[in-house]
């Protein structure tokens, strides 16, 4: 057991506490599996994190990341607030401008050249979901079908249950507490705002593993919809999701057009550093 850096900070917000918050272990070196697991159990926070060196030449260094029950190959808050951590405490891309980090799903990208860090939506697969957990979630949900206007099981690490409902009203009327992992796995909503609103849509993400009814801002998710959206011609440009506004949270998730033009896409937010000191494992 030794004192380590330890960062807590809140992601896709520019409010302090009232995004998604982060526990940040800067130097997760020498611990095992079951220390790590632990010691997110212990923090009680949807994701908690553990830096350590880069596996390879091209990455700027390697995150894990765990639930309070398991471990994830990938997740969007906990990519941005470990970036902006390591960012804070002093880090330095190999490449100006691009933080590159190993996680499950391989090398991801960190854009450090826009309004705000975003890092690349990883690819996607899109498949149709199972006609018996899309009617289970609606009767569960109470969702009339009327108020459906796609579905789809989206793949990026995680894995989707997406609906898309027919306006942010409908998303916000859903009851959280009427579903729980594991028996539905991961359920993300959304719908459209009116024109002329500050966000495009309001997004919910029901049933996380975490254990909790609802998880406050999910970049994984996001990033799904957007290359969902991409995938049939409906991603046209920048956009601003807000996600959380049910449990009193005030999330914004960028959506913006990589600047290569590439048909990438990145997922960006503010991080908030709400802790800072050591922590002893």
């Amino acid at each position: 057991m030794r004192s380590r850096p330890f960062i807590q900070c809140d992601v896709f917000t520019d409010t302090p506490t009232r995004g998604n918050g982060l526990a940040v272990v800067m130097d997760g070196t020498g611990l095992s599996d079951a220390e790590m697991q632990a010691f997110a159990a212990w923090t009680n926070l949807a994701e908690t994190t553990f830096l350590l060196p880069a596996r390879s030449d091209e990455a700027d260094y390697t995150l894990r990341i765990f639930t309070p029950t398991r471990e994830m190959p990938f997740a969007g808050h906990p990519t941005l607030g470990s970036c902006a951590a390591w960012l804070h405490l002093g880090g330095q891309p190999k490449e100006p401008g691009i933080v590159r980090q190993d996680c499950g799903v391989g090398v991801v990208e960190i854009d450090l050249t826009g309004p705000v860090p975003a890092f690349v939506a990883p690819a996607t697969a899109i498949r149709p979901m199972d006609p018996d957990m899309r009617a289970a979630i609606l009767s569960t949900l109470d969702i009339p079908e009327d108020r459906v206007r796609h579905t789809a099981e989206l793949d990026n690490g995680p894995v989707w249950q997406m609906i898309e409902l027919a306006s942010a009203e409908d998303v916000l009327r859903a009851e959280a507490m009427r579903v729980r992992w594991p028996e539905f796995k991961a359920i993300g909503l959304f719908g459209a705002y009116p024109d002329g609103a500050d966000c495009a849509y309001e997004v919910r993400m029901l049933a996380p593993s975490s254990g909790m009814a609802e998880d406050p801002i999910t970049g994984s998710l996001n990033a799904a919809i957007a290359l969902w959206l991409q995938n049939e011609g409906r991603l046209t440009g920048p956009l601003t999701a807000s996600q959380g506004q049910k449990i009193g949270r005030k999330g914004r998730v960028h959506i913006l057009p990589h600047p290569s033009h590439d048909g990438r896409v990145l997922i960006g937010g503010e991080t908030q550093m709400l802790i800072e000191g050591t922590v002893r494992i």
